[in-house]
């Protein structure tokens, strides 16, 4: 069973998403803010990650950096659900190594639950 990280300090929505998640079979670690999500990261060794960019105690942009630079993290596959809907946020947390972008608004949770279905199974998010 694949575990997911899904790290979102809004706690009606990460329990939204831990739930439809795990009606899916997917294994669920929540982080509610940066600091919490690095050591998760850490401990749990998750399959992927869902990451949101407004995070307190350290950002989602922050987190991504970290990861990224971290030998054992780096390879770990980032989708960031954000609200931050901007060109240039966008562009900034896929220069840092996320797979994909969602904004919140925009993207029912059975959407994302494919995307990330379909990149651990094949591998990529197309």
């Amino acid at each position: 069973m694949e575990k997911i990280l899904i790290v979102e300090d809004e706690i009606a929505l990460s329990e939204v998403l831990r739930d439809e998640f795990s009606l899916h079979k997917f294994d669920i670690v929540v982080a509610y803010n940066g600091e919490e999500a690095m050591r998760k990261l850490r401990s749990e060794k998750p399959d992927f990650v869902l990451l949101d960019l407004l995070l307190p105690k350290m950002d989602g942009f922050e987190v991504l950096k970290q990861m990224k630079s971290d030998e054992e993290l780096q390879e770990i596959p980032v989708i960031v659900l954000s609200n931050l809907g901007q060109d240039e946020d966008i562009k900034e947390a896929m220069k840092l190594g996320a797979v994909d972008y969602f904004v919140k608004t925009q993207h029912p949770i059975k959407e994302i639950i494919e995307k990330v279905r379909h990149f651990l199974l094949q591998g990529n998010v197309e």
